[in-house]
């Protein structure tokens, strides 16, 4: 009898949308062949078994989870809204602004074939792939007279905010409105990040979100808003929400306010029933 994988499995017969969903619900406990739970995503499983996922993830991957805090937490209207992906990846932050009513997503990736099916036919989206974002130019990706997204979200790895900051400025029309993930192990040194690649000092992360704010203040943005992922990112590293726009007023963001946040994450964190998980509204801001 034939078999396949189990994560390849779950995606073929469309019970979840990307291979990195199925992981990660296999990982969870949440997929039961049989009756019975496997949790190893390559289990060779008979193509023919009987398969349950008992709760489908909102997302194809955590990283529309984390977007919807943002967007639910600040209360930014996404209805109608052209936006920009700067780091589409499997395309959870997409997802999320589909879900949430984007009239149109521009999605960016240096890589290829990383975005779920679901989300790459979305009549929707833009797809620029083998892009390396840094280096975009807007006539490389808008043709004479489209509209130009006034939303840019970006959820990148392995770089530095600071250094893509300037050409997400240029890709955007007025009011510039962006919502940055932080990941403060990428815009520390070397010497402030500990064990496995997680930042623990509350200290180091606030210098990180400082960084990229500073950068983005130069640039011509102003502060809306700042909270915590409610989901920490793969290694266990507490990851932040920034919101930027052009318009006026701007909201105090310091080292102390954000270094009393970082504690606030770091204590709710550490509870998965925490109110604050559930409850995007709930919690510590700034």
């Amino acid at each position: 009898m034939a078999k396949q994988r189990l994560d390849l499995l779950l995606v073929e017969r469309k019970l979840c949308d990307s291979r990195q969903q199925a992981q990660r619900v296999i990982r969870a406990g949440e997929v039961k062949v049989k009756q019975q739970v496997v949790d190893k995503p390559g289990t060779l499983i008979a193509t023919d078994a009987a398969i349950e996922v008992q709760a489908k993830p909102p997302f194809v991957s955590r990283g529309g989870e984390k977007l919807a805090k943002a967007i639910a937490h600040f209360q930014i209207s996404i209805q109608d809204r052209i936006c920009l992906d700067g780091g589409i990846s499997t395309g959870g932050f997409t997802d999320c602004l589909f879900q949430a009513g984007a009239q149109k997503v521009y999605g960016i990736d240096v890589g290829y074939g990383q975005v779920a099916w679901s989300i790459r036919q979305d009549p929707r989206l833009v797809l620029r792939e083998r892009t390396n974002f840094r280096h975009l130019n807007p006539e490389d990706l808008y043709q004479a007279g489209d509209p130009r997204p006034t939303l840019g979200v970006m959820d990148l790895s392995f770089i530095s905010l600071t250094k893509v900051l300037p050409t997400l400025w240029s890709l955007l029309a007025e009011p510039k409105e962006v919502i940055l993930l932080v990941k403060p192990q990428f815009e520390v040194g070397r010497a402030q990040v500990g064990k496995n690649g997680v930042v623990r000092d509350p200290d180091a992360q606030a210098g990180a979100i400082l960084s990229v704010l500073e950068s983005a203040q130069a640039l011509g943005w102003l502060a809306q808003g700042l909270t915590y992922s409610p989901i920490t990112g793969p290694a266990g590293n507490i990851e932040y929400l920034l919101w930027l726009s052009m318009a006026e007023p701007q909201v105090s963001v310091d080292q102390g306010t954000i270094q009393q946040l970082a504690q606030s994450a770091l204590t709710a964190l550490k509870k998965p029933d925490s109110s604050d998980l559930v409850t995007p509204q709930s919690g510590n801001s700034v």
